[in-house]
């Protein structure tokens, strides 16, 4: 009788690659990034690699996917003010962080397959959590009917990207609340 071996190798191999993948990135840049240098720094066969992940994209996607995915934490401190601040504050925590910033600019590199997952999940797993705080405060009564969500949410985030991205700027704590008092109005009851 066989035993079948969980993690082990596999897990192995995993994060060799992605930690040779990484290192590459971080220093040398994204477009440095390719199968044939991550195996040679992994130690790991380019046929394994190429099997597995398929291009350097597929080996960032994996790596960021697997970095990032997780619930999204939902405010709930019983105010919608209150709630934005917190939810934009994350946001604008994670982009500030050398991982975020690799997933901004992942996102915005529409000339490149390969990349859409990773905006995708960035999206979704903030758009979820948006949602939720304007679920709560739809309960509470808080938001006009007939509010745009979406465009609510994008209103909000808009102003974080783009300092983060156009100006190359430094969000900073104080934005948020700014942000939060000028969009908010237009929101509520």
């Amino acid at each position: 009788m066989t035993t079948r071996r969980t993690g082990g190798r596999s897990a192995r191999v995993r994060e060799n690659v992605h930690l040779a993948t990484m290192d590459i990135v971080w220093s040398q840049g994204i477009d440095a990034l390719s199968v044939a240098a991550v195996a040679e720094k992994s130690g790991v066969h380019e046929t394994t690699i190429y099997r597995r992940w398929g291009t350097p994209a597929g080996l960032v996607v994996d790596y960021v996917t697997s970095e990032t995915h997780q619930a999204f934490p939902v405010p709930d401190n019983g105010n919608l003010h209150a709630d934005l601040v917190e939810l934009l504050g994350e946001i604008v925590e994670f982009v500030e962080q050398p991982l975020g910033r690799l997933v901004l600019q992942l996102s915005a590199r529409r000339d490149q397959p390969g990349y859409e997952e990773v905006r995708e999940q960035f999206r979704v797993d903030r758009f979820e959590a948006g949602m939720k705080v304007f679920e709560h405060a739809a309960q509470r009564g808080e938001l006009r009917p007939g509010l745009d969500r979406n465009l609510a949410l994008e209103t909000l985030i808009g102003p974080l990207y783009v300092r983060l991205l156009l100006t190359d700027g430094e969000v900073g704590a104080e934005l948020v609340p700014e942000v939060v008092d000028l969009v908010l109005p237009g929101m509520l009851a």
